[in-house]
C-alpha cells in the first residue's frame, strides 16, 4: 500500500519552508529547471504571506537559490482570465522590492516565476511551457546578442535574454498522468499526490518521506484535515456555481427558442394575410409582429 502524501500546496504552505526540507524544493527546481538547483533561503514577500480568504485558492513560495536569482512559485486552483497579467505583476514587484536605493541596474536580481496552475490556462497542447525575452530583428531576424564590451563588463551573463524574468507555466491537469522523464515525475505528484516506488527524479523520495500524512504531529494533522475540508467546500462551490450557471444558461437558450418559434409562427401568418389580399399594415396588426420585421422578412 502506497503511503498517503499530503497536497502540495499544503506542504508549500507548511512544510517546504523549512530548511530540512528544502532538499524536496531544490529536487522540484532542478529537474524543472535543469540546473543542479541550491536553495539559500526561503524570503518573506507581501505576495506569499496567507490572506483569510485564499485557503486553498493560491499558494506563494519565493525563495533565493544559490545563483543569487529569485524564484516564485505560485500555485493557483481556481481559474483566473487574467492570470498572465499577475505572472508579470508579481516578477515585477519582486525585482522593485529587492532593488536597494543607489544600486546600479547591473544590480537587478534574476526572476523565475514558477506557476503551477490547475486550470485551463491558455490554448495550447503541451502541458510544461517556458517564456523568455529575447530581442527578435523585423527586418533580417536575426536575434540581438550581448556586444563585446558588455561580455568583457558583464562576464556573468550569457545573453540577453538572462537578464529578464523567466517563466515557467505547469498545467498540471493536462498531463496523462504517463511520466516520460523526471520532471514529469513530479507532475504526477503535483497532479495524484502519489509517488511511485520507480520514480527516480531528484528530491522525489524525500518529499515521499517528508511529506506522509503519516509522519505529521496531530496538531498537523488536524490543521491539513482543515485545510482539505476548506478545499472541498471551496471545490464544490465553484463546480455548483458552474452547474447553476450551466442550467440557467441552458433553460434561458430553450425559452429565448421557443419565443422565437413562436415569432416565426406569427410572421407566416402575417405572410399568409398578405397574400390574401392585406396590407402589410393590416396583416402585422392582426398577427401581432413589428411591421418592418415584416417587411424584412417578405
Amino acid at each position: 500500500m502506497k503511503n498517503q502524501l499530503v497536497r502540495f500546496d499544503w506542504a508549500l504552505k507548511k512544510l517546504l519552508r523549512n530548511k530540512a526540507n528544502f532538499e524536496i524544493l531544490e529536487g522540484f527546481l532542478s529537474e524543472l529547471l535543469k540546473l543542479d538547483v541550491k536553495i539559500e533561503k526561503i524570503l518573506e514577500s507581501e505576495s506569499n504571506r496567507e490572506a483569510g480568504d485564499d485557503k486553498h485558492n493560491r499558494v506563494d513560495l519565493l525563495t533565493e537559490i544559490g545563483s543569487c536569482e529569485l524564484v516564485l512559485i505560485e500555485l493557483q486552483v481556481e481559474g483566473q482570465f487574467d492570470y498572465f497579467h499577475r505572472m508579470l505583476y508579481g516578477s515585477s514587484k519582486l525585482i522593485t522590492d529587492y532593488m536597494a536605493a543607489g544600486f546600479a541596474y547591473k544590480e537587478v536580481k534574476k526572476v523565475i516565476s514558477v506557476n503551477i496552475v490547475y486550470f485551463d490556462l491558455g490554448q495550447g497542447e503541451d502541458y510544461v511551457y517556458r517564456g523568455i525575452t529575447e530581442f527578435t530583428g523585423i527586418h533580417k531576424h536575426d536575434l540581438l546578442h550581448l556586444s563585446e564590451f558588455q561580455k568583457s563588463k558583464l562576464p556573468e551573463l550569457q545573453n540577453i535574454s538572462t537578464i529578464f524574468p523567466e517563466y515557467y507555466i505547469l498545467k498540471v491537469n493536462e498531463f496523462n498522468d504517463y511520466a516520460k522523464d523526471t520532471l514529469d515525475e513530479w507532475i504526477y505528484f503535483l497532479k495524484n499526490s502519489e509517488i511511485k516506488d520507480e520514480f527516480k527524479a531528484k528530491g522525489i523520495h524525500k518529499a515521499s518521506e517528508e511529506l506522509d500524512i503519516l509522519k505529521l504531529s496531530k496538531e498537523e494533522r488536524r490543521e491539513y484535515e482543515r485545510y482539505i475540508d476548506d478545499w472541498r467546500v471551496g471545490e464544490s462551490s465553484i463546480q455548483t456555481s458552474w452547474m447553476k450557471g450551466h442550467d440557467k444558461g441552458r433553460e434561458e437558450g430553450r425559452e429565448e427558442g421557443r419565443e422565437e418559434g413562436r415569432e416565426e409562427g406569427r410572421l407566416e401568418v402575417a405572410r399568409r394575410l398578405i397574400e390574401s389580399g392585406m396590407s402589410a399594415e393590416e396583416a402585422a396588426e392582426v398577427a401581432g409582429v413589428d411591421v418592418e420585421l415584416l417587411r424584412g422578412r417578405l
